[in-house]
């Protein structure tokens, strides 16, 4: 049997404001960009990873209105589960992101427990971690 990731979901206030993070800070590629019933949702992946993508969309999308309400709440208050994206130089991308104007959580740093890694918040309180890519 092969598994394999194939998207993960983050929720974000406004797509339009995510793809200046996402894509224009991150470098992530736009796949997908679909509107309905009022909301709209946004699917994006990274040019080394073709079949890995992640997508960006509002609390209340395909929700019923109490657990979009709930959704919200608990991204206001920035304690959805993190994203964590590896790359090859987390110091000159925590520079590029960091030159986006993204809010710093955690510069680049060598944690106890192995990777370099640092943090920010993307535009709707989203941690967002880059660590070291392991070696192949």
């Amino acid at each position: 049997m092969s598994i394999a990731l194939q998207y993960s979901h983050i929720t974000v206030n406004d797509p339009d404001e995510a793809l200046g993070f996402y894509r224009d800070a991150l470098g992530l590629e736009v796949r997908n960009d679909v509107a309905s019933g009022g909301f709209r949702w946004v699917t994006l992946g990274s040019p080394d990873q073709p079949g890995l993508e992640i997508v960006l969309s509002e609390p209340h999308a395909g929700r019923s209105q109490a657990d979009g309400d709930t959704l919200q709440e608990l991204l206001t208050k920035g304690v959805l589960p993190n994203i964590v994206f590896s790359v090859d130089d987390v110091d000159a991308a925590f520079e590029k992101v960091r030159a986006s104007g993204a809010e710093v959580l955690q510069e680049p740093m060598d944690q106890p427990w192995g990777p370099r890694d640092c943090a920010f918040r993307d535009p709707s309180g989203n941690q967002v971690r880059m660590a070291k890519s392991r070696p192949a």
